[in-house]
């Protein structure tokens, strides 16, 4: 598969990092040149460019990577579709609910499919509560709770994620529609009743530096969500309560932490539980088996989950907090 990488930062070299063999890498493409021009070398193929026009129309594209500001993404990801283009997009995939919803008309007028970068559906202990959760061994779920975490850098407030044009929001949009979308995931369902607080407690900026979530299901499942700008030591925990027991999820490898799930079992006199833990000290994955999941589709035909739609409701839930905060 020929492949376009627009957004040439952080996010776009492990995007590229997560290209196989098997695929190639066409156009690199950034404002700052030299941005695209490194990522090309790195990968020793393709060619880097300032302007995506080009990278996006050319017949030879199979698929557009997108991993720009969050203003850019939804124009970035319409136009792609318009050529016929698979699109794996970075979430939020947008600034708004609408961004995302003109996506998704862009969408249904076309053959090709579109995934929304939700890479931690794809670190393996994360699979594996999945997968549990769906045994049914925890019994019926009754809430989750999870953190997520990172203090930031010097002059971290100067940086598009805190320039409201740019990003459409703080903390809450930028890390909290993982911990969403993973609750989502993990209950099957849709939350029918949303609550929240946003505060910005340290960085000088207008936009939350920490956001609150209160969600709840239509059963009554709570999920309780907390996400920071000010937790200084990068931390990563996601709990899942059952009648029959618990998995806990810790670290994401790297500066999370090295990724662990625990599982407490309950016994049948209750007391303290069987526990198991399984680690995975490995590199992180998750953007290369999430890029095999949607090439898998590609050739399956098969739309994608972690999709637009599962982002629509990720952002719904966030601007529901906002108060439907202008941008």
């Amino acid at each position: 598969m020929n492949i376009t990488i627009i957004g040439c930062g952080s996010v776009g070299e492990k995007r590229m990092r997560a290209i196989g063999d098997e695929h190639t890498l066409l156009y690199a493409v950034d404002s700052n040149i030299i941005k695209a021009e490194r990522l090309c070398e790195r990968r020793h193929e393709g060619t880097p460019a300032r302007c995506w026009g080009e990278a996006v129309s050319s017949k030879a594209v199979d698929m557009v990577i997108i991993a720009t500001p969050n203003d850019a993404l939804p124009v970035i990801a319409e136009a792609a579709l318009e050529q016929n283009k698979h699109v794996l997009v970075e979430k939020p995939a947008g600034r708004t609910p609408e961004d995302l919803k003109y996506v998704a008309d862009a969408l249904e007028k076309t053959d090709a499919l579109l995934k929304v970068g939700f890479n931690h559906r794809f670190h393996p202990a994360l699979q594996k509560a999945k997968e549990m959760v769906s045994s049914g061994c925890l019994g019926e779920l009754m809430f989750v709770r999870g953190r997520y975490g990172h203090g930031g850098r010097k002059g971290y407030e100067k940086e598009w994620r805190f320039d409201v044009e740019s990003s459409g929001g703080g903390e809450l949009l930028d890390q909290g529609v993982h911990l969403i979308d993973l609750s989502r995931w993990m209950f099957g369902c849709e939350f029918e009743k949303v609550s929240g607080f946003t505060g910005t407690y340290f960085w000088d900026t207008d936009l939350e530096d920490n956001g609150f979530m209160q969600l709840l299901t239509g059963a009554s499942q709570m999920a309780w969500l907390h996400v920071s700008a000010t937790e200084w030591k990068n931390m990563f925990c996601f709990e899942i309560y059952g009648k029959h027991g618990k998995l806990q999820i810790d670290g994401l490898g790297g500066s999370y932490g090295t990724e662990r799930l625990t599982y407490y079992k309950m016994l049948p006199g209750m007391g303290p539980p069987d526990t198991v833990i399984w680690e995975f000290p490995a590199e992180d994955a998750s953007w290369r088996l999430e890029l095999e999941y949607f090439t898998d589709c590609i050739e399956k035909g098969q739309p994608p989950e972690g999709n637009i739609y599962d982002a629509i409701k990720a952002m719904e839930i966030v601007h529901s907090i906002y108060g439907g905060r202008a941008i």
